[in-house]
């Protein structure tokens, strides 16, 4: 009714999407991970004062 859809995205573009999202995903479980350890370096830099 409104038209044809967008074109489907070239093999480049998809490898390209695919690259992103691995990235976005690595960086959340580094950021979790980080976030789950920061309240024990905390405590561990407050032992030497």
């Amino acid at each position: 009714m409104f038209g044809a859809g967008p074109p489907p995205p070239s093999a480049a573009e998809i490898r390209e999407q695919e690259r992103e999202a691995k990235d976005a995903i690595q960086g959340a479980v580094k950021i979790g991970i980080l976030l789950y350890l920061s309240p024990f370096v905390i405590d561990y830099v407050k032992s030497f004062f």
